[in-house]
């Protein structure tokens, strides 16, 4: 990703700029609604759906967040898409796509797209998507899923080629179906800087299932069915959608439960969903959750780091692996989110090909529990004096109010036997997600929605040299294990590819994992297609939605 500026990695033989970056929800939650028209919940309007996600950007090319990607997944086209049910890509507004060479991917679209401004939509739209993005290159930007594009060439009208960097990049489909591949309008935005929502909506550039009628950014966004759209996804189910956006995660389920919302989404807590769930005027779905929840550690700024007065690689890598000994995820799991969340040892989630539990195996008692002994061990053998001051923040209103306790928990298990004294700080999303990557955060916290559904999206956006991280870490064999396995069509060895990178990236602990959570959604009980949407490709499709 192009960090600060427009920076690129340098990879092995070919130049590749790659690190995803956070598809990070479950967002702000405060005390009530924002306000907003109720008309669509529980009526022949259409379907209100209710949310605490928060946008940050309508605009493809500066946002890479949940809150941002669930509105853009209504009302931008994708050339690829997932079809309800499945986490494999498939043409959407694209005729067809197809690698017609080793490093060259050809698209072809439909003939006759338009949006819904009017304007065609053609393979000019296309290549100025992916070109500005790569010209923008914003630090909150998804960019950096374009590691592999060398180029993108518009042919004629209805054709696109995709020239890479690397030959047979089995992640490069997926990208085009992730927060980087949403096309929009030549002529309504910017090619060299992002584009306000209020233009956006006003310029009326969509053309997925739905377009925007109404917007108040993280207060409501109403959509209209789009007759235009000639997708995979096929027609909207329900003519008008309105979602609501709320900022307490009870004030959503007080809204789910009366009727004034028909679908609550991302997100509620665990003793809210505990409720619902005995509530029979209410139905609770849960789908397959590739979410997981971290420590990232700052090599630069950390206890011992590269850039701090006592820096000692040696003495800071003991203090990541007596964080990795002490905590409990049986703990934070049951008596923070009542299972709602569970523990993982992985780097990649339990469920997708070539997970493997190296954490489980290197670091606490081998079994998945905390072990002090092994920690105080690490800690003295490199000659680290205890107690370790360790800063570590935390978004109070980013991933869901259960924060503060799932915090508050980790500090105590790091203290509790006088290896290390917590400063624990925490700092409201909006100036988060900005002062992460300045070098603030010597160890914080963060959370990954995936992109797609693949191992490699677990990987590159965080242990590729220029990560979306932007923690200083930078290993040159795990950089080069990683774009091995992107361009390995044998599907066994590609699995060991993935193995082998879990166990080296456990070593380093660039970040600890703990633990991994579910899709859930509450709708009232004549909404229908919930279900279908809550599926392994991790997109919330309103399309889906009827009664």
């Amino acid at each position: 990703m192009a960090l600060a500026g427009h920076r690129r990695r340098a990879l092995g033989a070919v130049g590749i700029s790659a690190a995803l970056a956070l598809v990070l929800a479950s967002c702000a939650k405060t005390d009530d609604t924002t306000g907003g028209d109720k008309s669509g919940g529980g009526g022949s309007a259409g379907i209100t759906v209710g949310t605490t996600d928060r946008i940050t950007s309508l605009d493809p090319a500066g946002s890479y967040d949940n809150g941002s990607f669930a509105v853009q997944n209504q009302v931008y086209p994708f050339l690829l898409n997932s079809p309800y049910g499945s986490p494999d890509v498939e043409p959407d507004i694209a005729e067809s796509a197809e690698f017609t060479s080793p490093t060259e991917y050809t698209v072809k679209l439909k003939s006759g797209l338009k949006w819904a401004n009017g304007n065609d939509l053609t393979s000019s739209d296309v290549k100025f998507s992916f070109d500005r993005q790569l010209a923008i290159a914003d630090p909150n930007g998804p960019s950096s899923l374009l590691y592999n594009l060398e180029s993108t060439e518009a042919t004629d009208d209805l054709t696109v080629v995709f020239h890479l960097k690397s030959e047979n990049d089995q992640i490069f489909p997926q990208i085009l179906s992730s927060p980087v591949g949403p096309i929009v309008d030549e002529d309504s935005f910017s090619a060299t800087a992002l584009t306000p929502s209020a233009d956006i909506v006003k310029a009326k550039a969509f053309a997925g299932p739905y377009t925007i009628t109404d917007y108040t950014e993280n207060e409501l966004v109403k959509y209209a069915a789009y007759d235009g759209y000639q997708g995979l996804l096929g027609k909207p189910k329900t003519a008008s959608i309105t979602a609501q956006y709320f900022t307490e995660e009870t004030s959503l389920k007080l809204a789910v439960q009366q009727g004034d919302v028909d679908v609550a989404t991302r997100s509620l807590s665990p003793t809210d969903l505990a409720d619902l769930r005995k509530d029979e005027k209410v139905k609770v779905y849960d789908g397959p959750g590739g979410e997981i929840r971290y420590i990232v550690f700052n090599f630069n700024t950390q206890p011992y780091g590269a850039t701090t007065p006592e820096a000692d690689p040696a003495k800071a890598l003991a203090v990541r692996q007596a964080v990795a000994n002490l905590l409990d995820r049986d703990a934070l799991s049951n008596e923070i989110y009542n299972g709602a969340y569970t523990p993982l040892y992985s780097y990649i989630p339990e469920g997708l090909t070539g997970a493997a539990q190296p954490l489980k195996e290197l670091y606490g008692d081998g079994n998945g529990g905390p072990d002090a002994d092994k920690a105080k061990a690490a800690l003295e053998a490199a000659g680290v004096t205890t107690p370790v001051k360790l800063n570590l923040q935390f978004s109070p209103d980013h991933y869901g109010k259960s924060s503060d306790d799932e915090y508050a928990m980790v500090e105590k298990q790091l203290e509790a036997d006088g290896l290390f004294d917590v400063n624990l700080q925490s700092t409201l999303w909006t100036v988060y997600s900005a002062e992460r990557t300045d070098d603030l955060y010597p160890a914080y916290q963060l959370g990954w929605f995936p992109d797609y559904s693949d191992a490699d999206n677990y990987l590159s956006p965080f242990f590729l040299k220029e990560n979306f991280l932007a923690n200083h870490y930078d290993n040159a064999e795990v950089n080069d294990l990683i774009l091995q396995q992107a361009t390995t069509p044998d599907a066994a060895q590609r699995t060991a590819l993935i193995e082998q990178i879990q166990e080296k990236v456990a070593q380093d602990l660039s970040t600890v994992p703990f633990l991994q959570g579910a899709q859930v959604a509450v709708a009232a009980k004549d909404i229908t297609g919930v279900q279908d949407t809550l599926d392994a490709s991790f997109k919330f499709r309103y399309a889906a939605l009827g009664r």
